[in-house]
This record gives C-alpha cells, structure tokens and sequence, in this order.
C-alpha cells in the first residue's frame, strides 16, 4: 500500500513543497530505505522514526518500507520530515486510506514520540497556502510563527499520537489563534532608549538623519564616548516595520535558527553586531548547505561593526556588494542562492590604535606610521559607501553627572524619521524604492535639483576635499533627507552644507 503526504524543504529563504510517498512491503529483513536526495539527518531518521511509533503504541508492519521525497533533484535537509515521514508509514501498514492532500506536515521526532520545534516554520507556512493546502501540521512551538500567515489553519501538536488521530479523523484538534494586530503592538518595545544618552547632540543629529534616509554611518572617536551605547538605540528611532516586513525578516532568521521560538516572530529591526574576527562566510552568508549570513540576518535592520578597522580587510570589501544592490548571491556547484541584505550599515572606530589621537586630555602613543597603517586598513571604496562621517568627541563630567534629562526620546525622534520616511515612500512609488540612500542615478538626477547658492557649495567642496564622483551622489542624497526633515520641496544651501560637513570627516581622517 502507498501513502502520499505532503511536507516542504528549504531554499534559501523560500521553500519548496515536497510529496513524502511510503510504499510498504512484506519481508524477511524488516527495514526504511529513504530516497530522493536525502541528506544525513534525514537518512538517519529511520532510526528515530522507528522508535517514535513503536513509543507511541501505534501500528507499525513487520518488512520493507520505502520512503521517495520527492522531487528527487531537490535535495531534503534536516530533521523536519520526521514527522511526515512517521505518518505516512503508519498510513502504510494499516488499511485505512488517509485524505492527505488539505495537509502540509513538518516537524522532528524524539525517540519517545515526543515533536521537536525546527526550523523555517513561516516559510513553510507561506508555501502551504500557496499550494492551496488548508492545515498546516507544524510542532507546538512553531505555531506562534506559522500563525502570522492568514488562509492557513496552524495545527498545533505536541506528540506523534496526537498528530496521527488528527489526521486520521479520530480527534480535532483546534486551529492556533493569533491576534496579529495585538501581537504586533505588543511586541513593539525596546529596552533601550536615546533619552539615556548624555550630551552628544551632533552626533544625535547625524544618527537621525541616517535612520530617515537609510543611510550608512561610520562614527569615529576615542574609547568611552559612547559610539556603542549609541547605536545600540539606532533601531528605537527607526520607523517600525510593515507586517511584509516583518514577514521578511523573520524568514530569514528562522531557516537561520536565530529565531527566539518563545516570542516566534520578529516585530522589532534587528540589530546584528559580529566581532571583528567573523570570516567571509559568517558575514556573507555561505557554508556547504548555504545560509544566510549577518548581512542578511541585519535585513531591514542594523548591523553594527564595532573596531571597524580590527576586522579583515577582504572580509570588509566583500560588504561592497551587498551595500550597493541589497541582495547577496551565493554560488555553488550545485546552483545559485539569493539573500535579501537590505541594511543600514553603522561603524565605529578610535581615530588611532591607543585611541587618543587629537584627545586634548589625553596624549596619544603611537607613531605617524602606526597611525597611517591603522586608518589604510579601510579602503576608499568602502569609506565612499558610507554616507555620512561623524566624530563622537568625550562629554564633560558636568553632562554626564547631570540627572536632568535634556535629550529627546526615542518616540519624539522615531516620529520625525517616519514622517520624513513617509516623504520618501510617497516620492518613490513608481519606482519601487522606500529610502533616499536607495536612489540611482536617474533618482538623483530628478530628486536632487540644487538651486545656484547649493551648486556652489557643492562645487567648492568638490575641488578642495577632492571628493569622489560617488561621495558627490552621496552627498546630494543626504541633501535631500534633510530636506525631508525639515519638510521642503527643494534643497538648499543649509541642507548642502550640512550634508557636507558629514562627509568631510573621512578626508580628514584618511588622506
């Protein structure tokens, strides 16, 4: 007799629906061959879905059973057909014909029956309504997850025995219910807040204006200035995420296995910050089955590289990609997978290896040439990736003993950024773009019109700080997010200055 279920594998951040077929057979030598691509954890699930159906006092027949996952070129990883793969052999051995085709199952076995939670829940989810199925069988921990998928009834099981009388019609089970609306804003908060910084006003200023336009941001300083404190609270000013968003991110966390199964979705922009010892791959993404990596898991986000210049030089100009298309390709031999990489990049250094130099309290140790090997690490074509350069000098004792709170709130600044961030959304509409720092060429050709006074500002800054062609798109791309700020139709002088003075740092610093 052959049972047809059905179940899903991961691909990148999608997934694909998979036909689990168990065909039965009287023999002498009991025993589970498993075909179709299968990979070690799948092919030593035979052993785990063995002991959880003899654990589950369940029907197991006596011979051969051969389980195909189809399609047979598409290769199955991972623990999540246990549980598909149980059910059908169960189907198998008995006489009851099972009316499969309304379920999507996945989930992994313990010996005593129990499921297990794994991963890629939502994108799962997501494949199971597209193929038209009306239940999806998932672990109990995973249901929070596949819930937030609407046109999909989320069953959510506990044990091997429970999930065969749902399927069987011997029990109903159900349906997890989630409030999405209520999850959403429940969920919405941050422990940290801008009002907890002392002082460090201009640098506040800078940090707004790259939330509002997505723009990236390197901030150079002495140790103790707060660079981390800082942009740790980065995500509290940016404007919360759409559910499409959300949705996004969180698949990418959740093939990941990042993803916190008590909460079960991310409503909150991520905030990734690797040491400065990551390799290619871990930053990247890659491996032998490729995953995503921290660029892709800071998707929406922020990724925070602390002692911008202890990290690998070659590890850094591998973000050089990803910073101009927001995607990241992966190749392999066996084929070709994108990540979505969407970030705002956030970077911290001292100005030289002690960290004092230019510190009028404190004197600096090292040498010219320890100093220009120190800032060389970081290329110019990265420094011209980044939009704006700020200094984050020490604040006085006064500031930082004072109890009175004199910076603004998160939510005061948040509001701002959305407004502006609104701005952008309703500019871009015909051409699929949501922030200022996204603009091509043509964007910036119809969107950043300089009137005389800004021209010649540009112009002088061009000639004297001998700026690139991209620093001068950059340039005008901060132009034109703090002129969203302030609520104007066009640029000004002010805006070009200002945007200006945010790059002049890096010549400073690097020539």
């Amino acid at each position: 007799m052959i049972t047809k279920l059905y179940s899903a594998a991961l691909r990148g951040v999608d997934a694909l629906e998979v036909e689990v077929e168990v065909n039965a057979r009287n023999s002498e030598n009991p025993g589970v061959i498993i075909v179709g691509l299968p990979d070690a954890a799948v092919r030593e699930s035979s052993q785990r879905v063995t002991s959880a159906i003899l654990a589950s006092a369940l029907e197991l027949d006596l011979g051969i059973k051969t389980v195909n996952l189809a399609p047979a070129d598409l290769k199955k990883e991972g623990p999540s057909f246990d549980l598909p793969i149980a059910l059908a052999m169960i189907g198998a051995s008995g006489t009851q014909i099972l009316e499969t085709d309304g379920f999507c199952i996945v989930g992994e076995l313990g010996l005593d029956g129990m499921v297990r939670p794994v991963k890629g829940v939502l994108s799962i989810a997501l494949e199971a309504r597209a193929r038209g199925r009306k239940f999806l069988i998932v672990p109990e921990a995973n249901a929070p997850e596949a819930a937030v998928i609407e046109g999909i009834d989320v069953i959510p099981i506990r044990n091997l025995r429970q999930a065969w009388e749902f399927i069987s019609g011997e029990k109903r089970i159900a349906p997890f219910v989630l409030d999405r609306r209520a999850f959403f804003e429940s969920h919405r908060t941050y422990s940290v807040d801008f009002d907890e910084v002392k002082g460090q006003q201009y640098v506040k200023r800078a940090l707004e204006v790259a939330a509002a336009g997505g723009h990236n941001i390197l901030m150079v300083g002495p140790p103790g200035t707060g660079k981390s404190m800082l942009a740790k609270r980065i995500p509290t000013i940016m404007p919360n995420m759409t559910e499409a968003d959300a949705i996004e991110t969180t698949k990418i966390h959740s093939i990941s296995g990042t993803l916190d199964t008590k909460k079960g979705f991310l409503t909150t922009r991520p905030f990734r910050a690797p040491h400065h010892t990551i390799s290619d791959a871990g930053l990247l993404g890659g491996g032998t089955n490729p995953g995503p990596g921290e660029v892709s898991l800071a998707h929406h986000g922020v990724l925070f590289l602390d002692e911008l210049p202890e990290f690998r030089r070659q590890t850094l100009e591998v973000m050089r990609q990803p910073l101009e298309d927001g995607h990241v390709t992966i190749s392999r031999a066996a084929g070709s997978l994108t990540f979505p990489a969407r970030f705002m990049l956030v970077a911290a250094m001292n100005p030289c290896p002690c960290g004092f130099y230019g510190d009028v309290k404190r004197q600096c140790r090292c040498s010219v040439r320890q100093i220009e090997n120190y800032r060389q690490r970081i290329s110019g074509p990265l420094l011209d990736r980044i939009d704006i350069h700020v200094e984050v000098p020490l604040v006085d004792f006064k500031e930082l003993s004072s109890d009175v709170v004199t910076g603004e709130s998160s939510a005061v600044i948040r509001e701002r950024v959305a407004q502006a961030r609104q701005i952008q959304v309703d500019r871009f509409k015909s051409a699929n773009l949501t922030t200022n720092a996204a603009m091509g060429a043509r964007e910036v050709r119809s969107c950043c019109a300089l009137d005389a006074e800004g021209k010649g500002y540009l112009e002088h800054a061009m000639e004297q700080m001998n700026f690139s062609a991209r620093a001068h798109d950059r340039i005008l791309k901060v132009s034109r997010t703090l002129a969203d700020l302030a609520g104007k139709q066009s640029i000004t002088g002010n805006e070009v200055l200002e945007a200006i003075q945010f790059r002049s740092l890096d010549r400073q610093l690097f020539e």
